[in-house]
């Protein structure tokens, strides 16, 4: 597959996250978050994927004309672990070079609501990054959303799967656009661009 980026190629925006009105509001899920934002500014409703276990939408980012870019948005269906059947799925039946798929992820090792944006790497013990390199390997967009480390002894598991606290919530909506901002920059500005705007 290749990996090398083209302006005429299309891109697949991918929210991780666990489908399923228990897991919406997780920190697990901000991903999922992320698209839907995605979506409304795009003006498109998400819906079934066929045989690929997602919700998809098509559409255009960016300004009319030959600067806007082709853009599947997604949510895998499976669970996070799962996630990368469905994305393979998706980037091969929509023939989107590798480097062209997005994946807008929690992280654990970044301080809460800090971005950072990069291109390949490793998948630092995230399942849903874990799925997604064994079955497409690791070439691919992360746009990483900072949630910070458990507090105390708390585990990982617990930590992620939990709500974003009442203090978080307070500052998460204005988190969710800006890393909605930095997924369009990078689409449409490349990844230096969005890494020096972004990267804080």
């Amino acid at each position: 597959m290749d990996v090398t980026t083209g302006s005429g190629a299309p891109w697949l925006i991918v929210g991780l996250g666990n489908p399923g009105p228990e897991y919406a509001m997780n920190r697990h899920n901000v991903g999922f978050m992320v698209a839907d934002l995605l979506a409304g500014r795009i003006g498109g409703k998400f819906k079934r994927a066929g045989k690929a276990q997602a919700q998809v939408i098509e559409g255009r980012m960016g300004p009319p004309g030959p600067a806007n870019r082709r853009v599947i948005l997604a949510k895998p269906m499976s669970y996070m672990n799962l996630s990368g059947g469905p994305v393979t799925a998706l980037r091969d039946f929509y023939k989107v070079p590798t480097a062209n798929v997005v994946a807008v992820h929690d992280e654990l090792d970044i301080d809460y609501g800090v971005l950072r944006l990069k291109l390949g790497g490793g998948d630092n013990g995230h399942n849903g990054l874990k799925s997604m390199t064994k079955a497409m390997g690791a070439d691919y967009h992360r746009v990483r959303f900072g949630i910070g480390r458990p507090p105390g002894r708390m585990q990982v598991a617990d930590f992620v799967l939990k709500d974003f606290s009442s203090s978080e919530r307070k500052e998460l909506d204005w988190f969710v656009d800006r890393a909605a901002d930095a997924v369009e920059c990078l689409v449409l500005d490349g990844l230096e661009r969005a890494q020096g705007t972004y990267n804080s």
